[in-house]
């Protein structure tokens, strides 16, 4: 089946001899071409902040744990000197700049980055439903009034529907619960036990299938059509859960400034995103150009395994080329990552934006969730521990080095910002965490 698809040398030999490597996009345009013309923009951008603005409210009314922040979804920006410490010592490579954790592990709410898709596109239909039906005058009303037992009466005769490898299916189960929303998960074979568990505690209908996510997916997408009131949530598809994740780029903008940090020419930041199907990493990205322009340098994360990102952008065919096509498993420890096919939007939006990516095997992955624990008492699960390779993949080869030649960047490596993306795990279970640790 591998033979079958042609790949130019040497990237055949790196995909199907599973070896970590970093490939570089050659289709990243700056904002001002190429990147500037695409079909959604920074107005896409500051419409989704708004929508978040507006739910606040209503959102710190439900959860009790954000109510200090006044409804707002938001993780830490962590210093990690340990870590960058340890990362130099073992594998050479010192980050001379500075090295940050955006701990979208601890994100309130679902723990993991898709609390801001997952919750954000839960979130859209709900006052999509609620204007229709008159629950909302409009967008100037209190949506407070969405929490009232009339109100989730009308959301209770609808389900939401979403294929999940656990975390977007946990968002979307606690968003759709808290109001009144039914829920049905449709999980692939690479879910975690745990999380089918901690969705059915919800009262949250968890359908298995011993197929791969993309697979799930087109199940959960076929039952949707034939039934009525079923929304279903497409991972692959929706611009909802695309833009909910692109917010974080602002809400980041806003605590490098606050931390005193320039972004400009002669202060880069660097961001390292795990990818599975592609919306999580891919929003984010969108955001950043948005908000750092070209300014701003992206890298996909991806297990040997699942690289579908990288194939498609690779290839050139997007969604319509499978890492099974190139002779690959896809099967990862990094269930979040475990992906065959990318997400079409994504691949299409990513062609202009993204600076490239990289991959990582497992074991590597299980050396850095330690790293990680060890060195910052931080706590992630395998897939979220993959933007930890990528300061080591960018300044380390020889691919990245001749990257930061070509971007004009090697000079201003000292003044540069490395943003470590970690994207699930507060949720974990101790023993899980245990486990893990100890199977690394």
């Amino acid at each position: 089946m591998g033979d079958e698809l042609s790949l130019p040398t040497p990237a055949a030999e790196l995909l199907r001899g599973r070896v970590p490597w970093l490939w570089v996009n050659p289709s990243r345009r700056p904002m001002s071409a190429g990147a500037g013309k695409l079909p959604l923009g920074p107005a896409d951008l500051h419409d989704a902040e708004a929508r978040w603005d507006r739910f606040a409210p209503l959102l710190a009314e439900l959860f009790d744990e954000l109510r200090p922040a006044g409804g707002l979804i938001e993780s830490d920006l962590l210093p990690v000197p340990r870590l960058a410490t340890r990362l130099a010592e073992r594998d050479g490579v010192s980050v001379a700049g500075r090295l940050l954790v955006k701990a979208d592990h601890a994100l309130p709410v679902a723990g993991s980055v898709k609390a801001r898709g997952g919750t954000y596109a839960v979130l859209h239909f709900a006052e999509r439903l609620a204007l229709a039906e008159g629950l909302l005058a409009g967008t100037d009303d209190d949506y407070r009034t969405l929490a009232t037992p009339a109100a989730r009466a009308r959301f209770a005769d609808w389900t939401l529907s979403v294929a999940s490898t656990g975390n977007l299916g946990l968002s979307i189960g606690l968003a759709g619960a808290a109001l009144g929303f039914g829920a049905t998960v449709h999980m692939s074979a690479e879910a975690k036990e745990w999380k089918k568990r901690r969705l059915r505690d919800l009262g949250v209908s968890v359908v298995e299938h011993a197929s791969d996510y993309i697979a799930a997916g087109a199940a959960a997408r076929a039952e949707a059509r034939n039934r009525e009131r079923i929304h279903f949530i497409d991972d692959e598809n929706s611009i909802e859960l695309f833009l909910g994740y692109s917010v974080a780029a602002i809400r980041l903008g806003e605590q490098l400034s606050a931390a005193g940090i320039r972004i400009d020419r002669e202060h880069p930041l660097v961001l390292y995103l795990p990818c599975g199907v592609g919306g999580a990493p891919g929003g984010i990205t969108f955001g950043a150009r948005c908000v750092f322009g070209d300014n701003v340098h992206c890298f996909f994360a991806e297990p040997v395994e699942a690289p579908c990102v990288l194939l498609g952008l690779l290839t050139g065919r997007g969604a319509d080329v499978s890492v099974y096509d190139a002779g690959l498993t896809g099967r990862t420890e990094a269930d979040g990552l475990a992906v065959s096919r990318c997400s079409g939007l994504v691949g299409r939006l990513m062609a202009p934006l993204l600076d490239g990516c990289y991959t990582v095997t497992d074991e590597r992955l299980s050396r850095l969730l330690v790293d990680l624990y060890e060195t910052e008492a931080i706590e992630v699960e395998p897939s979220a521990a993959a933007g930890a390779a990528g300061p080591e993949m960018l300044l380390g080869t020889a691919t990245g080095k001749e990257y930061l030649h070509a971007r004009e960047l090697t000079e201003h490596l000292d003044d540069a910002t490395h943003v470590i993306w970690t994207t699930g795990g507060s949720l974990v279970p101790p023993e899980e965490h245990q486990a893990h640790r100890r199977r690394a």
